[in-house]
């Protein structure tokens, strides 16, 4: 069943002045332990690691707002920007993994999330869906949630 739908958008010259303003400390209050991991990998990448590491981001800030507003709690307890890492599968699929608080919270309410991502060049944008699993299925791993 259906629990909730959250969509966002974010315009990458915000998230790119954010980076210019702050640079890692912009990126470390957004982004968890394996998200921030993988932004430095990809900033690292040359002349253009900077803007494939702002794309990384932004993705990821407009996943977590959209899973906030699918989950109806917006960004306070038990969803916060840390209490959240959206990954990608060896396919490049991309799929959220709980942390901290948000872990109990989401396993009591039975709740896996579908993620997608979708980027142009001035805007990303992130669309989840929230479903519900009925009671007595087993849970999705978590590394695919």
């Amino acid at each position: 069943m259906i629990y909730g739908i959250g969509s966002d958008i974010v315009a990458m010259h915000r998230i790119e002045a954010l980076l210019e303003r702050w640079g890692d400390k912009f990126a470390r209050r957004v982004l968890g332990p394996d998200e921030l991991q993988e932004f430095l990998r990809r900033r690292s990448r040359g002349a253009h690691g900077a803007g494939y590491a702002a794309r990384y981001l932004a993705k990821r800030f407009a996943a977590k707002e959209a899973f906030s507003k699918a989950l109806g709690l917006g960004l306070r307890g038990p969803m916060t920007l840390l209490s959240l890492e959206v990954l990608n599968d060896r396919r490049g699929k991309p799929f959220a993994r709980a942390r901290k608080e948000l872990a109990p919270y989401l396993e009591a309410r039975r709740l896996i999330a579908h993620v997608s991502l979708s980027d142009e060049s001035d805007h990303v944008m992130a669309f989840v869906v929230l479903e519900q699993q009925p009671e007595g299925l087993p849970q999705q791993p978590k590394e695919a949630q």
